[in-house]
């Protein structure tokens, strides 16, 4: 929750000195974007590539139909959030005023960072995709026990990177990025909307566990409400770890309340937490239209554009980090190559993915709940 707190103070001062200071100090903040921007970039393909391999890799052996089962259902679960995400914002943005189109266009701004510094990236992100499943499923098959350890240190060292680094440096970014959009002439209108995309991806988190819970409800025989009651400490502390793996040990408590048996629950919620992103799906489309909004060079795309992003999406998540915005961070690179997302559209998805990430894990972590359920009524003998 600090860290929310962090990134709406960094909106604030953004504003702020974008609208009153001198321009050299906007300049500062915009030369700092351009830098991190770059560093953020240079490590996305690095991270899909270790934390893919890592958990394709570590996924458990010999586990057979349970195992099948319970990732495909998280899978299905994913990209039905995603679909459903996609309908309801692109139905409700478009009714917003018209005048916000071109509101995030923040590149307008005459204002240019003092330096830039070029790093690309070593791989893009689709060789980085086909790599880590290439190595992931070769490892999982041959149990190369160094090129796991070599997968696994990789995922270590990123996630250092990340949690040291990156994250503790996202409210400065999104300053810059605030900082140029308000000498641009554009920050209120962009406010306005973010505030309305923000209430309607929690609803539809909302939406979304009660019907997850309504139809594992059905399957138990037992009430969707009392399911969702039980479920109700993960939710909380989801809120406030930010990490669906850090909820475990509550999620673990919390399913088994709801009789799900031991085995089932001890298998299926710590594989469900690095599986199972239907919240923050939910949130990263959402935001996905709102940002295709408020670009005058980006249109909200058909069904059949934005459904290979979902099915992509589904998978690039998978074992994203146990740190704040891991999602987020692992779809920035299919945004820039799927959808065409420059560096301010990712800058401000980064922000409004952020400022509800607590309310996403929460809404994965109480899915876990139901999609352990629906695994353990599918596991009893007929």
């Amino acid at each position: 929750m600090g860290l929310i707190i962090k990134l709406v103070l960094g909106i604030v001062a953004g504003t702020l000195i974008g609208l009153y200071l001198p321009d050299w100090v906007s300049q500062l903040l915009i030369t700092f974007k351009a830098i991190f921007g770059q560093l953020l970039f240079f490590t996305i393909p690095l991270l899909i590539l270790f934390f893919i391999t890592s958990g394709i890799a570590g996924l458990p052996q010999n586990s057979g139909k349970l195992l099948s089962r319970t990732l495909g259902i998280a899978y299905l679960s994913t990209i039905i959030a995603g679909i459903l995400a996609y309908v309801v914002a692109s139905l409700v943005v478009p009714m917003l005023t018209a005048a916000t189109k071109t509101a995030a266009n923040a590149q307008e701004s005459t204002l240019q960072p003092f330096l830039t510094i070029d790093m690309p990236p070593v791989f893009g992100v689709m060789t980085a995709l086909v790599l880590a499943f290439i190595f992931g499923l070769g490892i999982a098959s041959t149990r190369a026990e160094q090129l796991k350890q070599f997968s696994d240190q990789g995922r270590d060292i990123i996630e250092l990177l990340l949690g040291k680094v990156i994250i503790p440096l996202l409210p400065f970014y999104i300053a810059g990025v605030f900082a140029q959009m308000a000498a641009a002439g554009t920050v209120f209108s962009t406010l306005q909307t973010f505030g309305i995309i923000l209430l309607l991806a929690v609803a539809l988190h909302w939406i979304y566990i009660i019907s997850m819970f309504s139809i594992a409800g059905v399957k138990a025989g037992v009430s969707p409400v009392k399911l969702i009651k039980n479920m109700l400490p993960a939710y909380f502390t989801a809120l406030g770890t930010m990490s669906s793996a850090a909820t475990i040990p509550v999620t673990l408590r919390s399913v088994k309340e709801n009789d799900v048996n031991d085995d089932v629950a001890n298998f299926a919620v710590p594989l469900c937490a690095t599986v199972h992103l239907a919240g923050s799906t939910i949130t990263i489309v959402s935001c996905t239209i709102a940002v295709m909004f408020l670009h005058s060079s980006l249109a909200i795309p058909s069904f059949f554009t934005i459904l290979p992003f979902i099915l992509m999406l589904g998978v690039v998540m998978l074992a994203a980090p146990g740190v704040p915005g891991g999602a987020v961070m692992s779809a920035v690179g299919l945004l820039g190559s799927m959808l065409g997302f420059g560096e301010t559209a990712i800058a401000l998805m980064i922000a409004l993915y952020m400022a509800q990430d607590s309310f996403g894990t929460a809404c994965n972590v109480t899915g876990d709940g139901a999609i352990a359920l629906l695994v353990n009524e599918a596991s009893k003998p007929k």
